[in-house]
């Protein structure tokens, strides 16, 4: 029999039992013992309550085909609400043909650093169509999402500086604040007046200072005021850097991204940040602004100076992937038609979706970590493929399953994951 999920007195008593354990272990084990890294033991103690409730490990799940509206796990066919596939364009034949192209001329790898020799002309004409969607002058394409954000902001920023950022920003722009060294101060979710009061209390010991906020939140769904943000950042003499990794073509009639859901110049932003691992089909980071700033990070950033450049097959792949989004922009309509559709359906079931108002991402909260692993493990027995997220990704009493539409999602796919997650919530309590 499955076990209800934890009330507040057990989840503080398994987290409270893992903390002290682990204060025991830092305490009487060796430091070169990997037990004793951070979490590690919260981490063992979360698994081994899930071993006990007989809950399966969700992750790393083998997929045996593309991940669409539809996956295969182990041989199982399922309805797949886990992919960043927000266009369906990954595994789409002209894109395919377009990597399988570029590989044939150039390789599988541009086999050094861009700066050194592996420039190939696929990577001007991505940039290029980037540069173009933001309306922006130039943009540097990296081989990694995350890294962008890290080695962007931590060149850009030092010691002397201020970056101000919402509360739910991603792992990845608070590592690249803590690489430089900068002064942090995070401000409530899409608050902008507690940014403004944040900003407006540290700008003046302060050399240079950045606002950073995401177009499409990717936990919660949510959509920021970002005429609000360009302006107060104005106002005190700061760059805004929007991270637009869930935002292309998720948001706006075209899929361009927040600026144009919301009819604000893209001039708004200084920085427009992104990755090609979701709509784009691809993989890796990239940054559009002004020339002068592309240029600078081309021949000194860290993680783009020293890096490999993006395999020439992936920076075609996504270059018409991105051509594609323009051309098709029905594409864009469905997923927005969808994800509404799904929200609605969610909410009339009456599960909280918490703030979601954008176009590919729908979470459900459902309390502790456990239990939202519970409601996984039997979406995943009726043939549904969702995430749950738990502690340390959120804080506990926040867990949730989050839910990725597609525009390829049909009707029937959303209403059968509703009545699926229905019965799975039921079951787990």
């Amino acid at each position: 029999m499955i076990r209800r999920g934890l009330s507040a007195a057990e989840r503080a008593a398994v987290l409270g039992r893992a903390k002290a354990a682990a204060l025991v272990q830092a305490a009487t084990a060796s430091p070169r013992d990997f037990a004793t890294l951070p979490q590690m033991r919260v981490m063992e103690e979360l698994r081994r309550q899930a071993e006990a409730r007989g809950i399966p490990n969700p992750f790393f799940q083998p997929h045996e085909a593309v991940a669409g509206p539809r996956t295969v796990v182990a041989g199982r066919e399922m309805l797949n609400f886990a992919s960043y596939n927000y266009l369906d364009l990954n595994g789409d034949p002209r894109v395919n043909a377009a990597a399988a192209e570029a590989m044939a001329r150039h390789g599988t790898s541009a086999s050094a650093s861009r700066m050194v020799s592996g420039e190939r002309p696929v990577h001007a004409a991505l940039e290029a169509a980037l540069a173009a969607n933001y309306e922006a002058e130039a943009a540097l394409a990296m081989v990694s999402g995350h890294a962008t954000n890290v080695t962007v902001i931590g060149h850009l920023m030092g010691p002397e500086d201020l970056v101000v950022h919402d509360q739910l920003a991603h792992n990845s722009i608070t590592e690249g604040v803590r690489l430089s060294g900068a002064r942090r101060l995070a401000f409530a979710h899409n608050d902008a007046a507690a940014a403004e009061r944040a900003l407006a209390g540290a700008r003046g010991r302060a050399r240079r200072a950045l606002v950073v906020i995401e177009g499409h939140y990717s936990m919660d769904g949510t959509v920021p005021d970002l005429a609000a943000f360009r302006d107060l950042a104005r106002r005190h003499e700061a760059w805004l850097m929007v991270d637009e990794a869930h935002g292309l073509g998720c948001l706006g009639p075209t899929g361009r991204g927040v600026f144009e859901a919301q009819g604000v110049a893209p001039e708004a932003a200084d920085i427009w940040m992104g990755t090609l691992s979701k709509t784009l089909a691809g993989a890796g980071g990239y940054v559009a602004g002004r020339r002068a700033l592309v240029d600078w990070l081309r021949h000194t950033a860290p993680g783009f100076v020293y890096s490999v450049g993006l395999p020439p097959p992936i920076a075609a792949a996504a270059g018409c992937a991105l051509a594609l989004m323009r051309a098709e922009p029905w594409r864009v309509e469905r997923l927005q038609a969808n994800t509404a559709r799904f929200r609605a359906a969610l909410q009339a079931a009456g599960f909280d979706t918490g703030g979601s108002s954008g176009g590919s991402i729908v979470p459900v909260l459902l309390g502790d970590s456990l239990r939202a692993a519970q409601v996984a493990a039997g979406l995943a027995r009726r043939g549904v493929n969702a995430q749950p997220i738990g502690f340390p990704v959120v804080p506990e009493g926040l867990a949730r399953i989050r839910f990725f539409l597609s525009c390829a999602h049909q009707p029937a796919m959303l209403d059968a994951a509703v009545a699926a997650l229905a019965e799975a919530a039921r079951e787990a309590g």
